[in-house]
């Protein structure tokens, strides 16, 4: 099974979104792009800008936990464009 690491972004917002997800992550963008409580729900103009692929879950939460301690918006943007999706 593979995992992915993925970050979302929101033009209407202007906000990205750091998540990880052993499911179809196709699938998940559906998910967070459909109506439903939490965060992501609150539009519906998430595209995906960035994905890691890594080979357990452990690995993918890990990497989500170091982005997301960076609370530095600049140090997203910059992995952002450092690979294209």
């Amino acid at each position: 099974m593979e995992f992915h690491l993925y970050i979302l972004y929101s033009t209407s917002i202007d906000h990205y979104y750091i998540g990880y997800t052993g499911d179809n992550i196709n699938e998940r963008i559906k998910k967070h792009n459909s109506n439903h409580k939490g965060y992501t729900g609150k539009t519906d103009d998430w595209n995906l800008v960035y994905k890691e692929c890594y080979n357990s879950k452990s690995e993918a939460i890990q990497r989500e936990k170091e982005i997301k301690s960076w609370k530095s918006r600049k140090m997203i943007e910059k992995l952002v464009k450092s690979i294209p999706t």
